[in-house]
């Protein structure tokens, strides 16, 4: 996606992470580094022959192995270019600022406000 503004300068995701502390993160084995994916293998746990779930977000409260920082302050995310689909496809408009409907519910868990849409 592209229009002409840099994301980074007023990147929301980067002082939110509230995504990665409220979901499950399930994918595919393929994406696994071993199976000649991207996501590093020690941050994923096996569910099925074919499903893993990030480390962390198997929890009651969940929270990404990768994430670091404080939620709605300010976050970075130890794999980002290694993270899995689930991850690249969430919120495609929120490092511009607009929410959606998972975006509202995850920032919600934390006591923040919502996103515009």
């Amino acid at each position: 996606m592209s229009s002409g503004t840099d994301v980074t300068a007023d990147n929301h995701c980067t002082r939110c992470g509230a995504c990665c502390a409220g979901f499950r993160v399930d994918f595919d084995r393929s994406e696994l580094q071993s199976e000649g994916g991207c996501v590093p293998d020690g941050l994923a746990l096996d569910l099925t022959r074919q499903l893993c779930r990030l480390r962390g977000t198997d929890h009651a409260r969940p929270r990404c192995a990768a994430l670091t920082g404080t939620i709605g302050q300010r976050v970075s995310c130890g794999i980002h270019e290694w993270r899995p689909s689930p991850c690249r496809d969430f919120g495609p408009r929120a490092p511009f600022g607009i929410g959606d409907e998972a975006c509202t519910r995850a920032r919600a868990r934390h006591g923040l406000p919502p996103l515009p849409n």
